[in-house]
């Protein structure tokens, strides 16, 4: 069965804290940390962006995995602020891996799902016989309107999933999406930032898609919720996540490992995978893991994992962990986040 050979991931070191995003806007930051359960978020420095971070996780996931990238023969990459409008990301990670010329690439955009849909493609091609190891990327530099509520919590981030048939440190045993054109957030080309819909997007959004993608796996899987060591959802905020998890009949203790927007914000196409990166970093053989993505507009991926005993043969620290990820931290004020985020136009331009 086809899976996870290998992962990695990155996150900026630069923090910043909603009080101090609250301290500009006259908002009140005990309201802002207990309504949207955020601590701090990452903020990529001036010269990272989602190509940047891309590179960085899936030169983690190669070295972690001691993959040979002559074998990767598909690179896809999910995001919602690619550097480029015209001018693909997975090329760039793909030259910077040094991936053989014959190589199947592409984009993907559907909001912050887009990195689990690379996974789904990956893996049907590698089922297919089309390729030996396909790699997923979730990455974004995700944005916020200055003084908007998304600012609290858009952050940077992403993950490198390896999808291959041959020492899979962890099965994907079932897979399954469901789809709605539910608007609850968008961007229009040439937008600098995206608009939402507010308390739209709770119910008819994120929880709808949610709960139901992991209801519809579990019956497929003939699962239940004790029968997962381990539970991962999309984290557009510490909220919605651990509410989702609770309402479906899973404890703390399931889904507190991948828990990491309080710490990092929303990755937005990286949020559910580095969540699920930092469990694989504790995950033993046998563990189950339920992961379940969204995206906006509307979607979820929903998967089904077994870990396998391969993961014990892998020196999951030969690259960085999320824990050193989360322990390696500088934070910055509120200028030197505008700076390093282009809020502030130097010279009557954002270049």
């Amino acid at each position: 069965m086809s899976g996870i050979v290998s992962y990695g991931s990155y996150i900026p070191k630069y923090r910043i804290k909603p009080e101090e995003i609250a301290r500009i806007w006259g908002e009140n930051p005990e309201h802002i940390k207990k309504g949207l359960y955020i601590l701090s978020k990452s903020v990529p420095a001036p010269d990272e962006d989602t190509a940047t971070i891309a590179v960085e996780a899936a030169r983690n996931a190669v070295k972690r995995g001691r993959i040979n990238v002559k074998d990767i023969g598909a690179i896809f990459v999910g995001s919602e602020s690619h550097p480029y409008a015209v001018k693909p990301t997975a090329t760039i990670v793909a030259s910077a891996l040094g991936v053989d010329f014959s190589l199947f690439s592409a984009d993907y955009e559907f909001a912050c799902k887009a990195g689990t849909a690379a996974i789904q493609n990956a893996k049907a091609m590698v089922d297919a016989g089309y390729i030996k190891l396909g790699m997923a990327i979730g990455s974004d530099t995700s944005q916020g309107a200055p003084g908007d509520a998304l600012e609290y919590s858009a952050s940077a981030g992403g993950t490198a999933i390896i999808i291959g048939k041959d020492n899979v440190i962890a099965e994907i045993n079932h897979t399954l999406s469901v789809t709605s054109d539910t608007p609850d957030f968008w961007r229009r080309e040439g937008q600098p930032y995206p608009t939402h819909g507010e308390r739209f997007t709770g119910e008819p959004a994120y929880f709808r898609h949610v709960m139901s993608a992991a209801k519809l796996l579990m019956e497929r899987a003939n699962s239940e919720p004790g029968d997962y060591r381990y539970a991962v959802f999309h984290q557009p905020n510490g909220k919605f996540p651990s509410r989702a998890a609770k309402k479906l009949g899973f404890t703390e203790e399931q889904f507190k490992t991948g828990l990491l927007t309080p710490y990092i914000g929303n990755t937005y196409s990286g949020s559910m995978m580095t969540g699920l990166s930092a469990v694989l970093d504790e995950a033993s053989p046998g563990d189950r893991i339920l992961a379940v993505s969204f995206g906006s507009g509307a979607g979820s991926d929903a998967f089904d994992i077994t870990v396998t005993e391969h993961i014990d043969d892998m020196e999951r620290e030969s690259a960085s962990t999320i824990k050193q990820f989360l322990d390696n931290v500088e934070y910055v004020d509120y200028s030197i986040y505008a700076k390093f985020k282009k809020k502030i136009v130097f010279g009557g331009n954002l270049e």
